[in-house]
């Protein structure tokens, strides 16, 4: 189930400014841990250069895409004390961290407050759950986020909202802090062929996909909602939307291009929807919901 989910009237989906929640350009470095950012440009032989910054690492269950929202209710010491520092971010500049999905660990540590295990060894600091060498822990691509809402609560929890904005490569993941920190390389998005062509198959079959599975839990779907056109966006947005499992998701945010993904999506769509049509009682999730992540 990802973390994220379409925001309403707001982002890329509804025609907002590209960037965060609040419209902010989620270009510029976040000057936030002594991070660097190589500019984006191109070498004498025309080669792109690499982007590389250092952010806050926030690993989750999840997936998130670019321009879909993701609520966090954080309570780990570990994710607050990652927020208090995002709060430190100069006024005009974008809070950023990446999230990136676990391969293998746990999203919150055996030993965190409200979740007692007595089975569990304790485990504290930034890696907990994540093992001796976190970096294995994690899939390899994740997604910058942008926080527009960073509030503390009055026992020292947050309530945070973030959009995803770009795909990221982790590198190295730093351990010796009060957070994880990682470095990141910024994966841009290459069209493919034929990606507008794809997407007008992609959105039938997305459409042909929301009407069964709304059968299939015998409830009615809005038909005048709108979808976005541009190649990208739809992309991001089915691959957020269809109900897949997180391994499925991770393979569709690290596609090459926009154009596979794309293909990748026509086919899971044409699969699911023969799914739920021999099966028309299957238990599905709710498209129109999405769970707040515990940390």
């Amino acid at each position: 189930m990802s973390g994220g989910r379409p925001a309403p009237g707001r982002g890329p989906f509804a025609g907002a400014p590209a960037g965060g929640a609040d419209g902010r350009d989620p270009t510029p470095a976040n000057r936030l841990l002594s991070g660097h950012r190589a500019p984006r440009a191109r070498g004498p032989l025309g080669l792109r250069l690499v982007t590389t910054v250092r952010l806050p690492l926030f690993p989750l269950n999840s997936v998130l895409f670019p321009g879909l929202v993701l609520p966090l209710n954080v309570f780990e010491e570990r994710y607050r004390a990652m927020m208090r520092e995002l709060l430190k971010t100069p006024d005009g500049e974008p809070r950023r961290f990446a999230v990136v999905a676990i391969r293998d660990g746990h999203e919150v540590a055996p030993s965190a407050p409200g979740l007692p295990d007595q089975t569990a060894q304790p485990e504290r600091g930034p890696a907990a759950g994540f093992g001796s060498d976190p970096a294995k822990a994690f899939h390899a691509v994740g997604c910058i986020a942008d926080a527009a809402t960073v509030r503390e609560r009055a026992d020292g929890s947050f309530e945070v909202l973030a959009t995803g904005t770009t795909r990221v490569r982790i590198g190295s993941v730093d351990a010796s802090g009060a957070f994880l920190t990682a470095e990141l390389e910024e994966l841009p998005e290459e069209p493919g062929d034929e990606a507008g062509a794809l997407a007008e198959g992609v959105l039938r079959a997305f459409r042909s996909y929301q009407k069964r599975l709304a059968g299939a839990r015998e409830r009615s779907l809005s038909t005048d909602a709108e979808l976005p056109d541009e190649p990208s966006v739809v992309s991001y947005l089915v691959a957020a939307a269809a109900v897949l499992d997180t391994p499925t998701k991770q393979r569709l945010l690290q596609a090459p291009d926009t154009a596979s993904r794309l293909r990748d999506e026509l086919r899971l769509l044409r699969t699911e929807t023969a799914v739920i049509r021999s099966l028309p009682s299957l238990p599905m999730t709710d498209l129109t919901r999405s769970p707040t992540s515990l940390n």
